[in-house]
C-alpha cells in the first residue's frame, strides 16, 4: 500500500526542536485537499511522543548539519520472520533537508541515518493521524 501522502514539518530556527509547523498533504475523495498547517501548540498530547521519535532521529544528525525541513512518508519494509515469510510493517521514512553555518544545505535519507526510518508503530498512527479525513 503506497500512499501518495506525506507530512512536510519546517523548523523555522534550525537546532530548535520545540518550535515547528507540520503541513499534512494528501488526498481525499475529492483529490488533493488543501494544505492545513499545524504549529507545535497543535499536535494532540497522544501524538506528542511520535513527533518526538521524529525529533530524536534528527538530533542523530552529525554536526555542523541542523534539519530545516522534513518530509515523513509512510512506507512498508520487508521485514520477513519465519512463521511469516512475506511480512511487511509500515514504517515513517524521513527525507531531510539540512543546512550548515557555512550556508551549505544537503538532503539526508534513511541511505545515510538509518534512524530516519522509524519503525515505533506510535509513529505511523501519528502519520495516519493527520494524513487521513477524520
Amino acid at each position: 500500500m503506497m500512499t501518495n501522502a506525506e507530512i512536510q514539518i519546517q523548523f523555522p530556527q534550525p537546532g530548535n526542536w520545540q518550535e515547528f509547523s507540520l503541513t499534512p498533504i494528501y488526498q481525499d475523495k475529492g483529490g488533493y485537499r488543501p494544505p492545513a498547517r499545524f504549529n507545535q501548540d497543535e499536535i494532540p498530547a497522544d501524538h506528542a511522543p511520535a513527533m518526538q521519535a521524529v525529533v530524536a532521529a534528527l538530533v542523530g544528525l552529525s554536526e555542523p548539519w541542523k534539519a530545516v525541513q522534513v518530509w515523513a512518508r509512510l512506507k512498508e519494509f520487508y521485514a520477513p520472520e519465519e512463521d511469516d515469510p512475506v511480512r511487511t510493517v509500515e514504517t515513517v521514512n524521513l527525507t531531510v533537508e539540512a543546512v550548515n553555518p557555512q550556508g551549505g544545505r544537503r538532503m539526508f535519507t534513511a541511505r545515510n541515518y538509518p534512524d530516519f526510518m522509524i519503525t515505533d508503530p506510535a509513529a505511523v498512527e501519528f502519520f495516519k493521524f493527520f494524513t487521513t479525513n477524520q
